[in-house]
């Protein structure tokens, strides 16, 4: 049965969908047959990874009882990894859901069937706390928390983790941290490693032992719909999103 993991943070521009695309990417290609959902309207990770939407084979669809997800998901570059993907239409089903009885398990629900498909799925949510990231949480057994090293790093973050709890006590016991992963770290500075030791100090033994750097390849891989292990496999950014998942593999190996 798949390990569903929510990679989420309520601020934007914290490498959530650059992690969201190669972290399943290269889950994938070590191996493990890998979901990747995009529950983001932007569709960012659904561009991100090559493929776009069109009309009724979105997630957007399925959650409206539109399209089955055994229908939308597509194949993607990378040969064990499977997308279903977003566009913007998706900021509708806020509205839509809203009056909806357990509006917030639409996701968890629709994503049981195929749970036994795959190793890993991956939910990549919006930069918000909307309904969209608690049908997310809902469903997932797990949450990745990217952190960006910058000055207000930890800004936003004691509410995200306020809303996990709320979500553990109502909707999802079994949900844990799966990590929290400091991005786009510049190590020439002082304020990152600063940073870095004030979110180790915050949150101990969840902060994943890899770290993200600043890296221009990371940046330029999405405009080439391809993640960055085929765009660049030797890019630093490759390498760190590579040990990234053997770090995740590892952690859920100690789980078994």
């Amino acid at each position: 049965m798949a390990k569903i993991i929510a990679i989420t943070n309520q601020k934007g521009g914290v490498g959530k969908t650059t992690t969201a695309v190669n972290l399943s990417a290269w889950l994938a290609e070590m191996g493990r047959k890998t979901l990747m959902v995009d529950l983001d309207p932007q569709g960012n990770t659904t561009s991100g990874l090559g493929r776009r939407v069109k009309e009724n084979n979105s997630i957007y669809d399925v959650l409206m009882g539109r399209a089955h997800l055994s229908d939308c998901i597509q194949k993607t570059d990378v040969k064990k990894l499977r997308l279903v993907g977003s566009d913007i239409r998706l900021a509708g089903a806020e509205v839509e859901l809203v009056g909806e009885e357990r509006r917030e398990y639409y996701l968890k629900t629709v994503l049981g069937p195929v749970r036994d498909d795959y190793e890993f799925i991956l939910i990549d949510c919006p930069p918000s706390l909307s309904l969209l990231t608690l049908n997310a949480l809902a469903a997932a057994d797990s949450v990745l928390i990217p952190i960006q090293c910058e000055y207000y790093a930890l800004e936003g973050v004691t509410s995200l983790m306020n809303t996990i709890g709320r979500v553990k006590k109502t909707m999802n016991p079994h949900l844990e941290i799966e990590g929290v992963l400091l991005t786009m770290l510049d190590g020439r500075t002082n304020l990152g490693l600063q940073v870095v030791e004030q979110v180790k100090k915050h949150f101990k033994k969840e902060v994943f032992a890899t770290t993200i750097p600043r890296n221009v390849r990371l940046g330029e891989a999405p405009s080439h719909g391809e993640p960055i292990h085929l765009y660049d496999p030797k890019s630093t950014g490759a390498q760190a999103y590579k040990a990234l998942a053997k770090e995740v593999i590892q952690r859920n190996r100690k789980k078994e």
